[in-house]
């Protein structure tokens, strides 16, 4: 066990004035938290949390989650003092544009920071991400654990446990015996607005024991010698191989005049309470100012004992690629992002079948050829073909299963393959029906905001799922994932633009993909292209008077209409766009015929065509329980409607 004395009170003074100073300069940020529960990060950071300043991204490092976003100042202020390149020039521009330290952490902006969060409850999720990742690369990888192994911390407040995600990481968490994985809950008694007990009073601990938690308490934020010992029982090795988490009790506000108030959760202090703040606290120094006793002391312990850790890491690296070359070589392959495709003539395509069923024969073919492939589906595997047939599901027995579990948990699934990304050398992938997309909508937001290559899968993909009505018929959600700033979507109308898709999505590196697939079989096109369909958008079938634009199941229907339009004396285009996010980004777009002659079809909400064309055949409403072909027919998208609706459109 650590002891602690007056330079470690002194450090976490600093840490409180440093906080203060950031958030009083930017005129903008969260006090409250980041006086109370500073003696906690500092504990952690001086004899518990193994990172290297110097190598801030070493894949054996521990991870730390602020799944507590808002309390960023702490975290900046922390990792200055630690050694990471956040200098005070940084700090005292917090929440400034421009500057490392924004408002809350972001991904790939500041040294040390290991997740983008903010959003309560998906720091947690992520962590539990980052635990999996841990766990599925040291079994495939036997011989590297003493490279790999590390722990994952996360810090959280009453916010990120109200939020619904926050039990869905704790079941998985718990069920899967994550005992890599250390939460800390800084229980404050309030939240923006009002006491914590105005909207908060469960038993927390009772929450997590239930769920097959270790469960620590420490009584008092300030004492570091019980904050010290509850780290040391959390992160000792337990037979039953749970994950734990240590509660800390603290008074919000600590030191400051608004102590114990809400008041105090999220704006600035002023400067001349912030004085009498530090005063009560024993901090005579001036604004921005550390004494070099402080730096001292983390230099001596944290960064001492991060640097001699990744020395044995590396050292444990060396042994292993002498011992199995081949496999370590692979593994630094997948560190350092590569992929692993098959050849296009692995796959053999179908003149008819689902693109959802296409997708499950390539997600197959690719797990034989990619070591680092992981995922599911939100317990629908069986509907989106999803499993990995002999691969195994990720499990206490079989963490080297690639097949996982996720239950009925869509936001977790995002979730948690962001933290599979941000850990490094695993390549997930993951999904549901479309329509339920909106259930993790927010998390392939966070995707895109980090920049990670995650590979979402939507099946069930319009009014054609038929008699499972209009709860399950999407309608908005494709347009809302179009409008996602970087994630580009993927809208196959056969088998080969299938294959594009896949390419496409997994050899990004920069931004997250999801191919959007139909439950109904489509015909295998006789003009579809692969590579033509990795570029975005593509003409697929010539003609002089009209351009038909359309996805997916849309594009035979467009091609029969453009058939039945010959009959008339009229020809049309038919353009494929497989993916509307790449269309926007061609520098020479595939349309010949001016806007106004171009009419695009699509079964769901499509305002977004209106970019291209100035006419869009799609629905407004919602959709209707019956026989697919009833449903579409009823909706006017069989060919004789659709031929009556072009030609109204050609009118107008």
């Amino acid at each position: 066990m650590k002891r602690y004395d007056e330079v470690d009170l002194l450090a976490v003074s600093a840490l409180r004035a440093l906080a203060l100073d950031e958030i009083d300069t930017a005129g903008s940020g969260h006090p409250g938290m980041a006086l109370d529960i500073a003696p906690a990060l500092y504990v952690l950071y001086r004899d518990y949390l193994n990172s290297d300043p110097r190598h801030p991204l070493h894949p054996g490092r521990d991870r730390f989650v602020l799944s507590a976003g808002h309390v960023s100042a702490l975290l900046y202020a922390m990792l200055h003092l630690a050694g990471f390149e956040v200098p005070l020039a940084e700090l005292k521009k917090f929440r400034q544009l421009g500057s490392k330290c924004p408002g809350h952490p972001e991904w790939g902006l500041t040294p040390g920071v290991d997740a983008t969060s903010g959003p309560l409850g998906q720091g947690l999720a992520q962590a539990v991400g980052m635990a999996v990742a841990e766990k599925a690369l040291k079994a495939r990888f036997p011989g590297s654990e003493d490279y790999l192994s590390h722990r994952v911390y996360a810090l959280c407040g009453d916010g990120c446990l109200q939020e619904g995600i926050s039990q869905e990481a704790i079941s998985f968490a718990g069920l899967n015996e994550l005992d890599n994985l250390v939460f800390i809950y800084d229980t404050n008694g309030s939240t923006l607005d009002n006491p914590t007990s105005a909207s908060f009073d469960e038993d927390v601990r009772a929450r997590f024991e239930s769920a097959k938690w270790r469960v620590f308490e420490v009584g008092d934020a300030n004492d570091l010698e019980e904050l010290g010992a509850a780290y040391f029982a959390a992160t000792r090795e337990d037979a039953e191989h749970r994950p734990s988490l240590v509660i800390v009790h603290s008074q919000i506000g600590y030191g400051s005049e608004l102590a114990g108030s809400h008041k105090s959760h999220g704006s600035p202090l002023g400067s001349e309470v912030s004085a009498r703040a530090k005063k009560a606290f024993c901090y005579p120094y001036a604004p921005f100012e550390v004494p070099d006793i402080v730096r001292e002391r983390l230099q001596n312990s944290f960064a001492r004992r991060g640097a001699l850790l990744i020395e044995q890491k590396e050292s444990a690296h060396r042994e292993y690629l002498v011992k199995s070359p081949e496999k370590a070589h692979l593994l630094d392959l997948l560190l350092e992002g590569k992929s692993f495709l098959p050849e296009r003539s692995e796959f053999p395509f179908r003149e008819k079948e689902a693109t959802r069923s296409a997708s499950g024969r390539y997600l197959n073919l690719l797990a034989k050829k990619d070591p680092g492939l992981i995922g599911g589906a939100a317990d629908v595997a069986s509907s989106l073909k999803t499993d990995l047939k002999g691969e195994g599901r990720f499990s206490p027995s079989d963490y080297g299963g690639k097949n996982l579990a996720y239950g009925i948990r869509e936001f977790l699934l995002a979730s948690i393959n962001n933290g599979i990304l941000l850990s490094g050398g695993l390549h997930p992938f993951g999904g549901t029906f479309l329509v339920f997309s909106d259930y993790m909508k927010n998390a392939i937001r966070m995707s895109a905001l980090e920049g990670l290559p995650n590979v979402y899968l939507f099946s069930h993909d319009s009014i054609a799922v038929g008699e499972d009505g209009p709860t399950h018929q999407p309608i908005e959600q494709l347009d809302s994932l179009r409008l996602i700033p970087g994630l580009v979507d993927w809208r196959p109308a056969d088998g080969r633009e299938l294959v594009a898709a896949y390419e496409a999505a997994f050899e990004r590196k920069d931004g997250p993909s999801a191919i959007v697939l139909s439950r109904q079989d489509l015909p295998l096109l006789q003009n579809s292209d692969i590579d033509l369909a990795k570029s975005g958008a593509y003409r697929l079938k010539e003609g002089t008077d009209i351009e038909l634009l359309a996805s997916g199941s849309e594009v035979a229907l467009a091609l029969e209409v453009s058939r039945l339009l010959e009959e008339k004396g009229l020809f049309a285009a038919v353009i494929s766009v497989p993916s509307f996010a790449l269309l926007g980004k061609m520098a020479k777009k595939p349309f010949r015929l001016p806007r106004e002659r171009r009419i695009a079809i699509e079964m769901g909400s499509a305002a977004l065509y209106y970019r291209y064309a100035a006419h869009v055949i799609a629905l407004d409403g919602f959709g209707a329980s019956g026989k697919d072909k009833d449903v579409i027919a009823h909706f006017r998208f069989d060919a004789p409607s659709l031929l009556e609706r072009v030609l109204d459109a050609l009118k107008a």
